[in-house]
Formats: structure tokens, sequence, C-alpha cells
């Protein structure tokens, strides 16, 4: 069975950083892409980042350029959302999802596998 697992979330002041994982199981990823999406309340899910099989390649959504980073371990089966300069409208839930696809994707149907989440919440 194949788990996602995401770790890392939690309460942090605006201007702070995160750093969100991503530990998957069940099956290898090394030759998937990675991706990281967030929902707030009342929202569709939005794309927020996407790193390719190799980490050679990544794609952000535009408010996350230049505060976000995204890599992966591919030995450890894990991705990591570093995050930072936290604003409040970064709070959501955070979900990674892999593909089985060795590119980049910012489409949600893109993804067959997902975690269950974890909640970020940014205070002013």
């Amino acid at each position: 069975q194949v788990q996602l697992v995401e770790s890392g979330g939690g309460l942090v002041q605006a201007g702070g950083s995160l750093r969100l994982s991503c530990a998957a199981s069940g099956r290898t990823f090394s030759g998937s892409a990675w991706g990281w999406f967030r929902q707030a309340p009342g929202k569709e899910r939005e794309f927020v980042a996407s790193i390719n099989w190799s980490g050679g390649a990544t794609r952000f959504a535009a408010p996350m350029k230049g505060r976000f980073t995204i890599s992966r371990d591919n030995a450890k089966n894990t991705v990591y959302l570093q995050m930072n300069s936290l604003k409040p409208e970064d709070t959501a839930v955070y979900y990674c999802a892999a593909r089985q696809s060795l590119d980049i994707a910012t489409m949600p149907f893109a993804y067959e596998y997902w975690g269950q989440g974890t909640q970020v919440t940014v205070s002013s």
C-alpha cells in the first residue's frame, strides 16, 4: 500500500519559516515527479511547487517564487518544501503529491498519489 505522509506543519508568525517533509512508503518514487499543493478554507486546491524526477528542474507558482524551495532525497523517498518569509495568506492545508511521470506538472489531476495534508497557519 502506497502512503505519503506529510510533516512539519504548524503555527508560525508572519516572516517566519517552516520546512515541510513528505515521506513515501510502499513504492519508490525515484523516477517520479513530486508536487506540493495547498488548499485554504473555501478555496480550491492550488499548485505550489513541483520538482522533476532528478531534482534538476523545479517550478513554482508566482506567489511562492523567491520564498519557497522544493527539494528531494531519492534515497529517503522524501520531498521537502522550505517556506520562508511566510505571510498570513500562506495559511492552508499543504498536500504533497507524486506522479508516475518523470516531469513537472502543475495540475492536481496529473498526480496519482496524495498525502493526507498538513496544516500551516501563519499569524499576522
